[in-house]
């Protein structure tokens, strides 16, 4: 079974590539590393198929230097939605090492961006190391506040009622 989407990744939202960005100056002189997710484009609101990278997840306990990030492996997410991986190269070169392609094994793009990270500071591979094209994609994401929407009556719901068949609480 396979853990990575199938449809074609098109592209990659502005707020995701500017989150990595950020994340890579504020990593900067050490490595910054992050997953890659993508959510369907149709969803989106755009009159495409395929798959738009919407997220970029931050693994905890990474571990990174000037010259490698390192993550636990047992903590990468694998669901349907992931897509590859992003790195910062502090040195700004912009071509996969021999690490980051033994790394690039899984999922269908790996982004690397490279120091100053400015808007045309990175650069899109396939799982083989060979540049692909990836667009920069405009699109509406959700609020992550969203996320967290609940009020303090939904925390003092008691779960522990009985329901009807209906879900209904009795």
């Amino acid at each position: 079974m396979r853990l990575f989407r199938s449809s074609e990744v098109l592209g990659i939202a502005t707020d995701a590539l500017d989150f990595a960005r950020e994340a890579s100056r504020e990593t900067h002189p050490d490595e910054y590393m992050g997953f890659l997710r993508g959510e369907s484009a149709t969803d989106l609101g755009l009159d495409r198929s395929g798959t738009v990278i919407t997220d970029v997840l931050i693994v905890p306990g990474t571990r990174s230097n000037p010259v490698s990030a390192t993550v636990d492996s047992n903590m990468i997410p694998n669901d349907s939605r992931a897509v590859g991986s992003i790195h910062s190269h502090p040195n700004g070169v912009l071509r996969p090492s021999d690490a980051d392609l033994d790394t690039f094994g899984q999922g269908d793009v790996h982004i690397i961006l490279g120091h100053p990270y400015g808007p045309a500071d990175w650069r899109a591979f396939d799982q083989h190391g060979d540049v692909r094209d990836l667009d920069v994609i405009d699109v509406d994401l959700p609020d992550p506040e969203d996320f967290f929407d609940f009020t303090e009556a939904d925390l003092d719901l008691d779960f522990t009622e009985p329901y009807d068949s209906g879900g209904s609480r009795r």
